[in-house]
């Protein structure tokens, strides 16, 4: 195999290594061990320790808060390592095209990882789920994105 061709798939291996093992924990996130009812064990207490004068609904209300913060964040990192996979991936194809696939896949997993959800008793499918993940990876996207200009237009300085 040509030297080249090695250090394309290393490349392409180290670019795309990072979304998939991502994927894997968005998934295992997606389980019943990270249910709503198990994660209230955890967070419910910790927050009625740290604020004792706060109503149990309110608690509740804060948990709730978290669980989509954490959607977020967790396709907020897929965004953005899409966009990276991305870049290194096709390093021809415009801006525009990657965007638009980055947004797409990050869209298409949401979708599915609300689809797996349906299939977790203690777990359900939402719409708004699959809303506040496509705005997370949209976000990182752009971040990633603007972070890789600002460091770009940094070395052409130097």
């Amino acid at each position: 195999m040509p030297r080249s061709r090695i250090r394309s798939t290393n490349e392409s291996l180290r670019n795309w290594v990072p979304v998939f093992l991502w994927a894997a924990v968005i998934f295992v996130f997606s389980t019943d061990i990270f249910s709503s009812a198990n994660t209230a064990g955890v967070f419910e207490p910790i927050l009625q320790q740290l604020f004792p004068q706060l109503p149990v609904d309110y608690i509740e209300r804060l948990h709730s808060v978290f669980r989509k913060l954490g959607h977020f964040t967790e396709y907020f990192v897929l965004g953005g390592l899409l966009w990276r996979a991305l870049r290194y991936h096709d390093a021809a194809a415009s801006r525009s095209r990657r965007l638009a696939l980055s947004i797409a896949i990050t869209l298409l997993y949401a979708i599915s990882d609300e689809w797996h959800q349906s299939f977790i008793p203690s777990r359900t499918a939402s719409v708004v789920d699959v809303l506040i993940d496509t705005l997370g990876g949209i976000c990182g996207i752009w971040t990633f994105k603007l972070r890789s200009h600002q460091l770009r237009a940094k070395s052409e300085k130097t």
